[in-house]
């Protein structure tokens, strides 16, 4: 059995097409600090030159000196209280990380645009990689037609280390034949395997941002929708990183559906 196992591995490795990949990490924002308010004010209660007036139950008039001490104490009792619920420390932002995985019938309009995408990406701003977002969002919606296969996920605890080994499992699946990440750029030599029963490109969005993700559902053609528009509303100042990729990448090579199952088994039929 693992004999099998290991031959089927050795198989996928050397049926991996050309890929490519764009992105970056933006460096978080300090979390707000605590807010430690001044105390409220005191100020000294008025000394009377007459002796202290005590009500007794049943007494007469003194009640009006003793009704506006009662609302002194009552307004600094609720000073007390606002001034401790501000002296709380600010939460920190809860980040999450989001994959989506889109199987699509291949069309080399759509990888010139990809590849076009992502040499012109700014990966260095939050706000480059939110355009990049934005973009790949765009292409993907134009394309709905051809959506065939889908894969979506979520993380919130631990959400950086998911962006991390997300970008490296994508990496992992195919001939890294272009790369623009943080402002470098680097193109590998490749030669376009051709194969008769290749139809299928596959693109990869990754984000991690400071806000939840709309949750895991079972996929549907709207669910796919909503999960896009969910990425293209990450704005500069909420985004942490992002990743686009995408196999194959060279023109005139696509996936079988054998490939395509085989590097991405998790992939629902929508």
């Amino acid at each position: 059995m693992r004999l099998i196992l290991l031959l089927l591995l050795l198989s996928i490795g050397l049926a991996q097409k050309s890929g490519g990949g764009v992105g970056g990490r933006v460096a978080p924002r300090p979390v707000p600090a605590p807010i430690h308010p001044s105390p409220a004010p005191s100020f000294p209660l008025p000394v009377s030159p007459y002796p202290p007036v005590y009500v007794f139950p049943g007494g007469g008039g003194g009640g009006s000196v003793l009704l506006p001490a009662l609302v002194f104490l009552g307004l600094l009792a609720v000073g007390v209280a606002m001034v401790h619920g501000l002296k709380k420390a600010a939460p920190e932002e809860e980040t999450s990380a989001a994959r989506l995985r889109l199987a699509l019938l291949m069309g080399e309009e759509l990888k010139r645009r990809l590849r076009t995408l992502a040499e012109g990406a700014d990966t260095t701003t939050p706000e480059g990689l939110a355009a990049l977002l934005d973009e790949a969002v765009v292409l993907l919606l134009r394309e709905a037609p051809a959506w065939r296969w889908a894969e979506y996920e979520t993380r919130s605890l631990g959400a950086s280390e998911a962006f991390e080994s997300w970008m490296a499992e994508e990496r992992s699946l195919f001939q890294e034949t272009f790369r623009h990440f943080q402002g470098e750029r680097s193109e590998a030599p490749y030669t376009p395997r051709l194969e008769a029963g290749g139809r299928y490109l596959v693109v990869s969005l990754i984000a991690l941002r400071y806000g939840a993700f709309p949750p895991p559902v079972p996929l549907s053609r709207e669910a796919v929708k909503e999960r896009l528009l969910a990425f293209a509303a990450t704005t500069s100042a909420t985004l942490l990183g992002a990743y686009l990729a995408w196999t194959p990448e060279k023109e005139g090579e696509a996936l079988t559906e054998e490939e395509l199952l085989a590097l991405y088994p998790r992939l629902y039929p929508i």
